[in-house]
């Protein structure tokens, strides 16, 4: 098995950037989904994450880097192009707030600029800001899966996700109109192997670096948005019901760690690289028939 596509998202919920190599840090590809966009606060005061689940407007937005800068423009419009920095120090004069993703309450986030923030909000139609990672801050992952100092980025809650192209293959055999992987958001994708066989992967290895699959993905309504235009339909997720759902929830790739922890950066990996799986573990569901 090899890798076959690289992503990353710089800012949550846009659209992502196929890279050819990706430097592997502990909260996720370096670059990746470090910036995010926020919505004003109700009745709690805190600035919550804003996503295509309820602006698909966002599926419009791209994202490029160039020359150290990230650029951003709406496909729409694209003579009008957002110029950010790939980072953003911190400094005395910096503004922070508190943020919250999902079940992550108080994640401190740096803001990046008023131009950013009226030209997301002139580009969505509804107020927001944007605001940044600091290498300071420290976002756990979900305990019950984690050990106890893995850190993630504004991602929804694991720094990588895995997807074999056969997964998607079996999938879009099942489909009456087949859908592209950037409807699953991967960070990895697999050449090679079974349907699903990223379920069981316990430890793995790509080079000199070791991961370790968690649990399933569990897929929203984000994957129902086409990319291409930003509309909403029904599929894939009715049909991936009917033969990848658990609990009631339906899962599709699997959320992976880096091991160890403690390094930054740990090293990098390339489109074409070998995958060693290096033990397997029990899938929560059977392959498919």
């Amino acid at each position: 098995m090899t890798i076959s596509e690289l992503y990353i998202y710089p800012i949550k919920s846009l659209s992502g950037i196929a890279v050819s190599e990706a430097v592997v840090e502990e909260k996720g590809f370096r670059y990746d989904r470090r910036f995010m966009l926020v919505s004003p606060p109700t009745n709690n005061g805190v600035w919550s994450f804003m996503t295509q689940r309820t602006n698909h407007q966002m599926a419009l937005l791209d994202v490029a880097i160039r020359e150290q800068k990230l650029l951003v423009w709406h496909r729409h419009h694209p003579d009008n192009v957002l110029e950010l920095p790939l980072t953003v120090a911190p400094s005395s004069s910096a503004e922070t707030m508190l943020v919250t993703i999902w079940d992550s309450e108080n994640v401190p986030a740096m803001l990046v600029n008023a131009e950013a923030d009226q030209w997301f909000t002139n580009a969505l139609g509804k107020p927001c800001r944007l605001v940044f990672m600091p290498e300071t801050t420290h976002r756990a992952v979900d305990p019950k899966y984690a050990r106890a100092a893995d850190a993630v980025s504004f991602a929804d809650g694991y720094p990588y996700l895995f997807i074999g192209q056969a997964s998607l293959n079996t999938l879009n055999q099942r489909l009456t109109e087949p859908v592209s992987m950037r409807r699953f958001r991967p960070s990895v994708v697999v050449e090679g192997g079974l349907p699903n066989e990223e379920d069981a992967w316990a430890e793995f290895a790509i080079g000199d670096l070791h991961f370790y699959g968690v649990k399933p993905c569990a897929r929203c309504v984000l994957t129902t948005i086409d990319p291409a235009t930003g509309e909403l339909g029904k599929e894939p997720l009715k049909t991936l019901t009917t033969y990848r759902k658990w609990k009631k929830k339906i899962l599709f790739g699997q959320n992976v760690l880096v091991n160890p922890l403690g390094a930054t950066p740990l090293g990098t990996i390339r489109v074409g690289q070998s995958i060693e799986v290096r033990s397997r573990q029990e899938p929560w569901l059977a392959p498919p028939i």
